[in-house]
């Protein structure tokens, strides 16, 4: 077997001796070339070559959810192929590594090695769903490329609190969970002068969903963690099947302090719910629009503002190690 190690150095509990130690273990098991990821969108040009090989067996990516996403991107280059392409195996070194931990995989590096080993050896793997994120046809976005999502994508506040993250740390914070915390009260401050909600979803054949203030869309449950807490915004979101939508029409305090225990106290079984909150499943094809542009994330990469973005879930588009 030959395998392509891609290495985010950057990721936030990525380090050369994780980096060493899992390189001697792979290569012990398989004919290992290893890559150090040197500017961002490398991680998809060394996905879109593996994916263009005819000898790469396997990617395996070692960085956070920003890693896992570029490599998923150049793999599904043109499209998804699941018995043609390189299968994908995932190391977490990033801060949260949701993609990783809502597939059982270990959150510790050197442990989710022996697992990925392990599951090579056994012959363990599972084909799983995605999101894809396109510009709508006939708007000021029309021309934005597809972009495909592993875990999760938000339009509105939630996006606007991963932007004001990676604001701080290209000025050197650190990416903590105390970090987004204080995001989230300054996003909450600042959506407080806006007012009514912008954003409509629109599905086929339904009635127009309006004047949301927040939209996230989910591919799986955990939406998030917190720490080791998983965070269930929609419950019923899975690899198996399409995505999820989850949205409120209300931000003031009172809703705000209601939703935010709920996701706090989430479980697999109960996430958002009340008067002010939307909750969809198993959705194929939907769009989001806004009134004025609003920001946008895919897998915790801000992606800048958007006035319009059309989602598609592809079931069965990847095949993962687990």
């Amino acid at each position: 077997m030959r395998a392509l190690l891609v290495v985010n150095p950057a990721a936030t509990t990525t380090s050369a001796r994780t980096r060493d130690v899992l390189i001697h273990a792979l290569a012990s098991e398989m004919k290992l070339e290893a890559v150090t990821t040197e500017y961002r969108g490398h991680a998809r040009d060394l996905g879109k070559q593996a994916a263009e090989s005819d000898d790469i067996d396997l990617v395996v990516a070692l960085g956070g959810d920003g890693t896992v996403n570029e490599v998923v991107n150049g793999l599904l280059h043109r499209g998804p192929d699941p018995e043609g392409l390189p299968r994908l195996a995932v190391v977490p070194g990033g801060s949260t590594n949701v993609f990783a931990r809502a597939l059982g995989v270990p959150n510790d590096a050197v442990e989710a090695t022996g697992a990925i080993l392990d599951a090579l050896r056994d012959k363990r793997e599972r084909t799983v769903g995605l999101g894809l994120a396109a510009g709508t046809p006939g708007t000021d976005d029309e021309s934005v490329p597809d972009r495909w999502f592993t875990f999760c994508a938000a339009f509105g506040f939630a996006a606007g609190v991963v932007g004001r993250v990676e604001q701080q740390r290209e000025r050197g914070k650190k990416s903590t969970h105390a970090l987004y915390v204080r995001q989230v009260v300054r996003q909450f401050i600042e959506e407080q002068h806006r007012g009514q909600g912008m954003i409509t979803l629109e599905r086929p054949g339904q009635k127009p969903v309006t004047n949301l203030v927040l939209s996230v869309v989910c591919n799986t449950a955990p939406w998030t963690y917190l720490g080791n807490r998983p965070v269930y915004g929609s419950p019923g979101a899975s690899f198996d099947t399409a995505l999820d939508i989850i949205g409120l029409s209300s931000l003031s305090s009172a809703s705000v302090a209601r939703y935010a225990t709920q996701l706090l106290t989430s479980t697999p079984d109960r996430g958002l719910r009340g008067r002010h909150a939307l909750a969809l499943h198993d959705l194929t094809d939907f769009t989001l629009h806004s009134k004025a542009p609003l920001p946008f994330q895919l897998d915790g990469d801000h992606l800048g503002l958007r006035t319009s973005v059309t989602f598609t879930g592809v079931r069965r588009a990847l095949r993962v190690i687990v």
